[in-house]
């Protein structure tokens, strides 16, 4: 009979932005929380809570010949905010190291990584996490982990585990597949594979918004490695970073390993960052100001002939720590009359419950953000219409949460003249279709939409919008693309673009 292998899983999720509130432990139960045999409850589902990457691991290692035991930790995953709360960070910590060793002996470990957490007294919390991890098992117990190609890489992330394995997709629809990946590469390990890896932090940071892996610079990057995937190269990840971190490990990253092969790994990371750097000039964008957003808006909802355009808010995207509520482009539309607009998700929990107490169908006086004002989230006053209300509830349709049960809580759809905005309770960036089409809403019959969001909205909408109809709106938020707009107090220096004359050496194996 085979040696049973016993596997560990794991994971822990928070993509953290400096300039956000700290997130606390709610903010992971709103969204994951699971340990033990919740986990593989949760798995056994149609339409599960986890990470996808999670079920994804578990299906891929059911699927090959191997007789293996599941060995469940705890995953957690939250909505991106700011630095996790230390102690918080620390419980879990503890509590994942006391199972583990509860656990043991194993053969492997799995984690599902976001890779961009901070902490309110840490840099870097999730290289301390496969610190702990490494400590528990040993140096020959193979640790594979998957990570958001948003990850800001840490040498300590590097040195305590075998693979780190980032998505290649941005909007990021490759969970699965990194999850087979990261199953085949254990069972290659089992086998005696030995990975050996190489990696350069460039001393580049570059606006969220010019990281889609479809075209540009940072998809020449990714599609150049992997084109030089081979018998002796196992991995290639280019890693993007996620700058609103702010952290002396932001840059990005390219973490090459292959299989008992140290020069190749190191020749090749070599060759891919050096490109990279080359192309750093490239790494900008123009967007586009609320005033010529709303124009088009207005001329789109007075001229049916013209094309139908999607704007992204990406200022103000959840999906980067951003709080989903700044207001500079709803009330300019306000103002200039736009019709045909459908507007979501606006995080506003005290006006969703105020919807809902006044019912379907009723006026009244709203008083936006009159409880969630921040530095960016004022509040103003509108007459509304209550069109319709929901529980949130919903299962996601398109792109990055295709499958996968999500909310947005107490919810409900307000009009303000001609333009259709969703409330919500949960801040969640607008990437997917059903938060609309939960309240019957036909997308493709909308003059304008306005989203939430940076980019995962365009694997979400591509069915109705094509690339040339797309707009990002240059607002302000603690997720501008406007990098000056921030002050940075951590990131390593000098970095380009800020230090825009600085002069890279290259690796230090080539120094």
């Amino acid at each position: 009979m085979a040696e049973l292998k016993r596997v560990a899983l794991m994971g822990f999720l928070l993509e953290s932005n400096s300039f956000a509130p700290v997130s606390d432990e709610q903010a992971f139960r709103s969204l994951c929380y699971l340990s033990g045999d919740e986990i593989l409850n949760d798995i056994a589902l149609p339409n599960g809570k986890l990470p996808a990457e999670i079920p994804s691991f578990y299906n891929a290692m059911e699927s090959n010949e191997i007789a293996w035991k599941p060995l469940p930790i705890v995953v957690l995953a939250s909505e991106p905010g700011g630095p996790i709360d230390q102690v918080f960070f620390k419980r879990t910590k503890d509590d994942m190291e006391a199972r583990l060793r509860a656990a043991m002996p194993l053969d492997g470990v799995y984690i599902a990584e976001h890779g961009a957490m901070t902490g309110s007294d840490s840099f870097d919390p999730d290289g301390d996490l496969f610190e702990m991890v490494r400590s528990v098992v040993g140096p020959d117990v193979p640790i594979l982990a998957t990570l958001d190609l948003h990850a800001n890489i840490s040498e300590k992330m590097v040195e305590s585990t075998d693979f780190l394995i980032s998505y290649r997709t941005n909007p990021h629809i490759d969970q699965k597949e990194r999850a087979e990946e990261a199953c085949t590469l254990m069972i290659e390990m089992w086998g005696g594979m030995r990975p050996e890896t190489a990696f350069i932090r460039l001393p580049l940071v570059a606006p969220t918004v010019t990281l889609l892996s479809a075209v540009g610079p940072y998809a020449d990057m990714i599609n150049y490695g992997q084109s030089k995937k081979s018998d002796v190269i196992a991995n290639v990840s280019v890693v993007a970073g996620f700058v609103y971190g702010d952290t002396p490990v932001n840059g990005i990253s390219v973490i090459v390993t292959a299989r008992d092969d140290l020069d190749a790994a190191q020749n090749l990371t070599a060759d891919i960052a050096s490109r990279g750097w080359e192309d750093r000039s490239r790494f900008k964008r123009i967007l586009t100001s609320i005033e010529d957003a709303t124009s088009m808006m207005v001329m789109n909802g007075n001229d049916l002939s013209r094309t139908a355009q999607i704007f992204a808010d990406v200022a103000d995207n959840p999906g980067g720590g951003g709080r989903g509520n700044t207001t500079y482009v709803l009330q300019d539309l306000i103002k200039n009359n736009a019709k045909g607009v459908l507007f979501g998700v606006f995080f506003d929990p005290a006006l969703a419950h105020s919807a809902h107490n006044a019912g379907e169908g009723s006026s009244f006086k709203a008083t936006f953000n009159s409880e969630t004002e921040s530095l960016y989230s004022k509040p103003f006053e509108a007459e509304v219409v209550v069109e319709k209300l929901s529980d949130g509830d919903c299962i996601g349709r398109r792109g990055i949460w295709k499958g996968r049960a999500i909310t947005i809580g107490t919810s409900a759809l307000i009009r303000i003249g001609g333009v259709q905005i969703i409330l919500g309770s949960f801040r969640k960036q607008c990437a997917e279709p059903a938060f609309f089409e939960m309240f019957d809403l036909d997308i493709g019959s909308a003059r304008s939409v306005v989203v939430k969001s940076r980019g995962h909205f365009r694997a979400g909408f591509d069915e109705f919008f094509k690339p040339e109809h797309v707009h990002e709106i240059d607002a302000p938020g603690l997720t501008s693309p406007v990098l000056s707009n921030f002050e940075f107090k951590n990131l390593p220096r000098p970095v380009y673009p800020f230090d825009a004359d600085m002069v890279w050496s290259g690796p230090s194996w080539e120094r």
